[in-house]
């Protein structure tokens, strides 16, 4: 353990896409420092076993809120929800998302804008929300979960390199109109990270293993260095970061590892 246990004593957390991979065990990470967590997913069944699951590993309250980020209404009523049952709202976590590989000249305008609208929108709607009804008058911090796709080119994620440019420009328009009420807002960018659902649909096989070849430190990432960074970020160790993307890949994004389509 890197930080103290009570490093988020008193605070309350709202994660979205925290039923499953990174954004699980962002929340887990919370939880483990003291935060009462909400997590937040479309599928009902799973959000409730993984906050059961994280509530029993932690001691902590964790607190399942089915929404849609893409619909405001489900958005609303969820953080409604976490302020009724938990009573503050000091961290947000921007980290529904969804991909898929496809080339550009056979995807679909449908395809295109339904990853744009989870991970854009999406993270627009929560924030909105969220600075609507605690926010805008208590302040706290953002943390917006995006990707290296985009800082150079990707075959095949077109549709998602548009979406986490959008999350980025989101987290530094926020930061610049947001900071002076007390909101810090930050983006998380990791590469390639081993044991995750996004892992075994996009680097399936030895696809994975070729991947890692080329990161400069030689390895995918773990769902727990991720969780640490965001530990970080959302706490008061980083007062003075704002407006700010910060990359966990092992320099993957340097090397430019996309393989050979």
């Amino acid at each position: 353990m890197h930080f103290r246990p009570d490093l988020l004593a008193g605070k309350t957390a709202f994660v979205t896409g925290g039923g499953s991979g990174i954004c699980k065990g962002i929340a887990h990470a919370l939880l483990a420092h003291g935060a009462t967590v909400a997590i937040a997913g479309r599928k009902a069944d799973r959000l409730e076993v993984a906050a059961r699951e994280l509530e029993a590993g932690s001691g902590q309250r964790c607190l399942a809120t089915p929404c849609d980020v893409r619909e405001p209404d489900t958005v609303e009523a969820a953080l409604d929800r976490t302020l009724t049952e938990l009573g503050r709202l000091d961290i947000v976590v921007n980290g529904a998302a969804g991909n898929f590989l496809a080339p550009a000249s056979q995807l679909s305008s449908n395809g295109f804008r339904t990853v744009l609208a989870i991970d854009a929108l999406g993270t627009f709607n929560v924030c909105r929300a969220a600075f609507d009804r605690w926010l805008r008058d208590h302040g706290g911090a953002i943390l917006n979960v995006s990707a290296t796709l985009h800082y150079g080119a990707t075959p095949l994620q077109i549709h998602a390199s548009a979406a986490k440019a959008a999350v980025d420009a989101i987290t530094r328009s926020l930061a610049l109109e947001w900071g002076r009420l007390g909101i810090r807002v930050n983006g998380l960018a990791p590469g390639p990270i081993a044991d995750t659902e996004g892992m075994a649909r996009l680097a399936p096989g030895d696809v994975a293993e070729k991947l890692a070849a080329r990161i400069p430190l030689g390895r995918c990432g773990r769902i727990d260095e991720v969780a640490t960074l965001a530990l970080f970020l959302v706490s008061d160790a980083s007062s003075l970061v704002h407006g700010t993307t910060v990359v966990a890949d092992g320099g993957a994004w340097l090397a430019g590892t996309s393989l050979d389509l």
